[in-house]
């Protein structure tokens, strides 16, 4: 048994050794077919690369070859540009001589006629000198011969240059002023006729108390009542002043705030008429009469501005509108007046093409301060601009209120035509009154203005003091001076007097030749 086991051993021993040298042979023979292959790789590489060399060279030479030829064109290009370059350096340098050359020449020629001009002057210095003294020597013998000195002579010869030129300016002025005035005097007169035309109002007068009617004097010891606690009730009630004279059957109602004085009036005639009067009475009629005014007040501010057809009008200004019903002003009411300059606003501003809506607003509310001018100190018309600003106007409106009297300077054409509007409402025939005395105050003032210029001869107030006629001296005033004349006493007219409207100034000037038969 052991004996076939190693046989067995020996065998596949003998087998594996015979399986080794068989792989072992195999294996060589592959090995030798590797390398083999590993060498034509080999092989084939080395020419792939020697192939791309030589191509990369041969590329390389084309570039670099093309490169140059390049770079020698650029070259020969910057030859001929610096060539040309220097070509036209070489020109200008040849012009720069040439002009320094004219340069040069003209300096000799510009020296020399210095030269020549230097002579010329002085030889004119020397003709100037003889001429100032053949001047001075003709000066010398006019002098003797006029037997007038040089400056006697310049300002005789001054004045009569300035009579020459007042005369002609004066006549210049005149002829421009005729012109001017005759164009605008027939757009206005149209204008204002037309206006006036579409409106009329009937005229009031001014009344400064309330005279109240009684049925007997025994009335008068009612109204005043024991120890005067009647009269006294009505006064602090009212707060007027109730007059009792010797007037028989009539007692007088005094008061500067005109609604107080109205509201006063009504409850002297109710107590009158009720017949019960003390001081309980008093008071209470009061109360419900000042209501009562109130709300007449209100519905006649209120009837104004629907009249005028004005929108957006604040309650406090409508009040104030209905106050102006008992506000007179020179016998004209206020509130009437305020309504015509409004009518006159509108009309004027269609007719030359403007806000007809806020002229008539200018127009109504003009005058507006004076319904609490006896309450705040001022002009009425800077009151009422202070009352529309405080009630949101609009500041054209608010500036037209504050100019219309002169006292703010216009700036806009609704302060202009408001000033015509007030003065052609106040200024119409009727419109207002004044007392005979300031009537004639005011015409000896107009005279007496007119006669306080030079060459004046006499002078004369017409048509209640609406023209002037001035007649002058012909020897000592010229046809163009009397045009300057009139000015000047218009000027000194609007600085110095207060008037209604306008007044004319006519300066006449005129020649009489008188002889007389024997």
């Amino acid at each position: 048994m052991p004996m076939d086991l190693i046989y067995l051993g020996m065998a596949v021993l003998a087998g594996a050794i015979a399986g080794a040298g068989v792989l072992g042979m195999s294996m060589f023979t592959r090995k030798d077919s590797l390398l083999h292959v590993a060498d034509k790789i080999r092989e084939d590489a080395n020419k792939e690369s020697e192939h791309i060399i030589r191509d990369a060279k041969v590329t390389a030479k084309g570039e670099i070859l093309k490169m140059r030829e390049e770079c020698e064109a650029e070259l020969r290009e910057r030859r001929k540009e610096q060539q040309t370059i220097e070509r036209r350096l070489i020109q200008r340098e040849e012009n720069l001589d040439h002009r320094t050359e004219d340069i040069e020449s003209r300096g000799k020629q510009l020296d020399k006629q210095e030269k020549d001009l230097g002579a010329v002057r002085e030889r004119l210095a020397n003709r100037e000198e003889e001429l100032h003294k053949q001047i001075d020597r003709q000066i010398e013998e006019l002098e003797r011969v006029a037997q007038l000195s040089r400056d006697a002579a310049r300002d005789m010869l001054l004045e009569k240059l300035k009579n020459e030129v007042r005369n002609e300016a004066g006549l210049m002025v005149r002829g421009v002023l005729d012109e001017a005035k005759e164009r605008s005097e027939k757009e206005a007169r149209q204008i204002l006729t037309y206006a006036i035309q579409r409106y009329a109002s009937d005229c009031t007068y001014e009344r400064t108390t309330a005279t109240i009617p009684l049925p007997s004097d025994e009335m008068k010891g009612r109204i005043i009542g024991r120890e005067g606690r009647n009269i006294r009730a009505l006064e602090a009630a009212t707060g007027v002043s109730i007059l009792i004279d010797d007037t028989p059957e009539a007692v007088v109602i005094s008061c500067f705030d005109p609604v107080r004085k109205e509201v006063a009036r009504q409850l002297m005639e109710k107590l009158i008429a009720d017949g019960r009067i003390h001081p309980t009475r008093i008071e209470e009629m009061a109360k419900k009469i000042a209501k009562e005014l109130d709300d007449e007040l209100y519905s006649v501010g209120e009837n104004a501005v629907l009249e005028t057809g004005i929108p957006g009008v604040p309650p406090q200004l409508i009040k104030l509108l209905g106050r102006l019903k008992y506000r007179y002003s020179f016998s004209q009411n206020v509130l009437q007046h305020s309504l015509e300059a409004a009518y006159f606003m509108g009309m004027i501003a269609s007719e030359l093409g403007l806000d007809e809506q806020k002229a008539k607003r200018i127009g109504l509310f003009h005058d507006i301060g004076k319904a609490v001018d006896h309450e705040i100190e001022g002009p009425h018309a800077q009151i009422g601009a202070d009352l529309l600003r405080k009630y949101n106007e609009s500041a054209e409106v608010i500036h037209a209120v504050a100019a219309h009297h002169g006292e703010v300077e216009a700036n806009s054409v609704y302060d202009v035509l408001i000033s015509a509007c007030d003065t052609l409402s106040a200024s119409r025939p009727g419109a207002r009154s004044e007392t005979t005395e300031l009537y004639l105050k005011r015409l000896e003032q107009l005279e007496t203005i007119a006669m306080d210029f030079q060459g004046v001869e006499s002078c004369f107030a017409l048509q209640a003091g609406r023209e002037v006629r001035v007649v002058v001296t012909p020897e000592k005033i010229s046809e163009g001076e009397s045009q300057m004349l009139a000015r000047d006493i218009c000027k000194r007219i609007e600085s110095e007097m207060n008037y209604p409207g306008q007044i004319k100034v006519s300066v006449i000037r005129e020649t009489r030749s008188v002889e007389y038969a024997k």
